[in-house]
């Protein structure tokens, strides 16, 4: 709007009414004395008039002006785009949270069901004087723990739900059905992303050409830039154009038949300005200095979330295939372990261990699992790729 010129109209009506009593006495045109007589008059004006200026040159200010505002708009927007993505992501932390620590259950569920059948058959073994009566109460041990850990499990999963719905601000007390996204991932699917996300010194460029908290910084560190040449306009001189129109009179219906135009330059040079414009371009350029060490900050801070993001994913990838090896190998040995029980050629601590070993091989392939796809996303977000748009 600076750069457009301005234009304003005004209209004036006045009244003025002299009133004299007269009686004053005044010397005339021929010497002679005379008293003046009382005299009332009135007098009625109307004015019309419309002007305004123009900046023609001011250092280029006006242009930098609408320039940082461009940027400060756009820098808003690729933040907000960035508290998106970021809530995305704090969401499926909440979110997978919940679902591991719902499979944790049942996998607690399972353990306990395992535990008292175990112990049915425990019981009749010890009534047919197979076994002694300590491998009864050993399980009954057993079982109980097996129902603590169960209680334990049900808790850490209300409340990761409850974390959950109240990050979404959503009612606690509401019933909401919450499902595995990933339950029909392969692991070709896996080993895809992972190829496809090897190159750390790629995943860097990518990062810094996607990410809009990094996009936002290079516009603040134009505005900036724009700021410092804004202050130096104060060093120029600067040119502006008026222009006007005026009419009067003193009846309505003669108010055009005079009327006034004028155009004009006003040139302005700056000589003195008590230091303040000096002042100005120096609080300009520390300004513009501390955006680009920001800027310099924030593309170190995501070469390091890109890099630890790679290297967590990595590990969490192995980490997931040693756990499931581990799950298919406790469930073999608890198998064998427990039909050597049965034979009388095992012990109920083999059995008690071999099962203990086999849920806590579940409870890491479930928290592998969902640290794997967590290690993604944050992956995904550190890269600046995190599709928010689906979410909405």
């Amino acid at each position: 709007g600076d750069l457009l010129p301005s234009l304003g109209l005004s209209g004036s009506w006045g009244w003025r009414r002299v009133v004299d009593d007269g009686g004053q006495t005044q010397i005339n045109f021929f010497g002679e004395e005379v008293v003046t007589p009382a005299t009332k008059s009135d007098n009625r004006s109307y004015s019309v008039s419309a002007g305004g200026n123009v900046v023609l040159f001011d250092g280029l200010a006006n242009y930098a002006q609408i320039s940082r505002a461009k940027n400060d708009l756009e820098s808003s927007e690729f933040s907000l785009d960035k508290l998106r993505q970021d809530v995305v992501y704090t969401t499926t932390f909440y979110y997978y949270g919940v679902i591991s620590t719902g499979e944790l259950v049942k996998v607690r569920q399972d353990n306990v069901s395992y535990n008292e059948k175990l112990l049915e058959t425990i019981k009749e073994r010890n009534k047919l004087g197979s076994i002694p009566i300590a491998d009864v109460y050993t399980q009954q041990v057993s079982v109980g723990n097996a129902q603590l850990l169960l209680i334990q499990a049900q808790n850490s999963y209300e409340n990761a739900k409850n974390n959950l719905l109240n990050y979404l601000a959503l009612d606690i007390f509401e019933n909401y059905e919450l499902v595995d996204p990933y339950t029909e991932t392969s692991e070709s699917e896996n080993e895809e992303f992972l190829k496809n996300h090897s190159n750390l010194e790629s995943l860097v460029k990518e990062a810094l050409l996607n990410r809009k908290d990094y996009k936002s910084k290079l516009l603040d560190v134009e505005s900036a830039q724009n700021g410092k040449t804004i202050a130096f306009s104060g060093m120029l001189p600067s040119l502006s154009g008026n222009y006007g129109y005026s009419t009067s009179a003193t009846k309505p219906n003669s108010l055009f038949d005079r009327e006034t135009y004028s155009v004009g330059l006003s040139l302005n040079i700056p000589i003195f300005s008590n230091w303040n414009t000096e002042a100005n371009m120096q609080f300009a350029e520390v300004s513009y200095l501390n955006e680009m060490e920001d800027l310099a900050a924030l593309e170190r801070t995501i070469k390091i979330e890109v890099k630890d993001s790679y290297l967590n994913l990595v590990a969490s990838k192995k980490q997931l295939e040693v756990t499931k090896s581990n799950v298919i190998a406790a469930k073999e040995n608890r198998r064998v372990n427990h039909e050597r029980y049965n034979l009388g050629s095992g012990t109920i601590l083999d059995v008690l261990q071999s099962d203990k070993d086999y849920t806590q091989a579940l409870t890491d392939n479930i928290s592998a699992k969902f640290e794997y796809f967590q290690n993604r996303d944050k992956l995904i977000n550190a890269l600046g790729k995190l599709d928010f748009e689906k979410y909405q």
